[in-house]
């Protein structure tokens, strides 16, 4: 991950890279950024953070992370992102219930007298889910006393500018901008 931080204190820009990397790695998010910009300006205060992601938050349906067979009347279902291991054995008790689902081994499941193309569609993880988990990372990173707050987010781009007051409209502008230039660097 890139990381760019600017702004009115050269030491405070170095603590909040260091921060920021740390912060993005404990909530297991920095893998799926791709670049950072942070901008701080703590006698304002003004924090305004744009990243881009690797890809765009989407919803997983269980088809995505699982290899799926129909024996008979029932399924068979072999984990293969095992990230989304819970989600799927959640999903399926809930849709079949604990008694119909059989966890062979860890990754491996029956579903007894079910519908392939059912599960197939069950979401286990929605794009609006992604996208508020890393906002929710980003929104850790700023100091504690920084509660007013201005997003916006599309595809991949994700900004958030904060301050202690009001978010006025300079404050908006300066965080579009810098979601548009992130936008820019993103469709490249």
């Amino acid at each position: 991950m890139e990381i760019d931080v600017t702004g009115t204190d050269e030491h405070g820009c170095v603590a909040y890279e260091e921060l920021f990397k740390g912060i993005m790695s404990e909530a297991g998010k920095a893998v799926s950024l791709e670049r950072a910009v942070l901008y701080l300006d703590p006698k304002t205060p003004l924090f305004v953070f744009t990243v881009i992601m690797r890809s765009a938050p989407e919803s997983k349906t269980v088809a995505d992370a699982v290899s799926i067979r129909t024996e008979g009347k029932d399924v068979h279902i072999t984990i293969a992102d095992e990230n989304y291991a819970p989600e799927i054995l959640s999903a399926l008790w809930r849709l079949y219930g604990k008694d119909r689902v059989d966890q062979q081994t860890r990754f491996d499941l029956r579903i007894e007298n079910a519908d392939e193309d059912v599960i197939a569609k069950v979401e286990i993880a929605s794009g609006e889910d992604a996208k508020q988990e890393m906002i929710g990372a980003m929104w850790r990173v700023l100091p504690e006393g920084i509660k007013a707050r201005y997003n916006i987010s599309d595809g991949r781009v994700i900004t958030i500018a904060a301050t202690e007051e009001i978010v006025t409209q300079e404050l908006k502008d300066k965080a579009t901008k810098m979601h548009e230039e992130a936008r820019g660097a993103a469709d490249v």
